[in-house]
């Protein structure tokens, strides 16, 4: 993607979401970047997935819906009763048809920073952390030693996340996608089978 063409994506986000969470897009964007620096990933892959993962995120659930079901994308049961969540698979089929992107690991980021999923390539991991730990986030438990993990040990920041993130779901009701439990379970035996110094 040509410079121009990211400008174009980025004055397209502007316009598509509210101010608040356009921060929070430009945040995650160049949190990615930094990451994708940091643990030698392509930076300007890093950052279009960035810009692109919360696409979806201010239409309307009705209408999250009824772009998974026209284009037979599954619906959960959480999915079902908190249409919210639908925004990362709504996203993924987004930036594919209005957005034009045709990178696999680009459309499996977007798809999968919500709830990760076991096995993430590098890309999926950067995003799901930087949207974890981005600038204007404030409120998440152990978020400054997770920042920090971030930029030594992206797994081990991955895998902090997740467990932050299940603990606070358990604390609610039926809220918590199976996908989060499944990749939590997949980083856990993957922490426990890394020998400890």
């Amino acid at each position: 993607m040509k410079a121009a063409d990211f400008t174009k994506l980025r004055k397209s986000m502007e316009k598509s979401l509210d101010a608040r969470r356009f921060e929070h897009t430009l945040g995650v964007t160049y949190t990615a970047a930094s990451l994708a620096m940091c643990h030698g990933g392509d930076v300007r892959r890093a950052q279009i997935a960035g810009l692109l993962h919360d696409c979806a995120r201010n239409i309307d659930n009705q209408k999250k819906i009824s772009i998974c079901q026209k284009h037979n994308i599954e619906i959960n049961e959480v999915e079902r009763n908190y249409p919210f969540l639908l925004h990362a698979k709504a996203g993924s089929y987004l930036a594919m048809q209005k957005y034009g992107i045709r990178d696999e690991d680009i459309i499996q980021a977007i798809l999968n920073h919500t709830t990760g999923r076991p096995g993430m390539s590098l890309l999926e991991k950067i995003i799901y952390v930087a949207d974890y730990i981005e600038p204007g986030r404030k409120k998440a438990p152990n978020l400054a030693a997770i920042r920090q993990e971030a930029f030594c040990d992206l797994d081990k920041a991955l895998f902090m996340i997740l467990e932050d993130t299940l603990a606070y779901l358990d604390s609610l009701e039926d809220i918590t996608d199976p996908m989060t439990r499944k990749t939590y379970e997949f980083y856990k035996d993957q922490m426990a089978s890394i020998p400890q110094m």
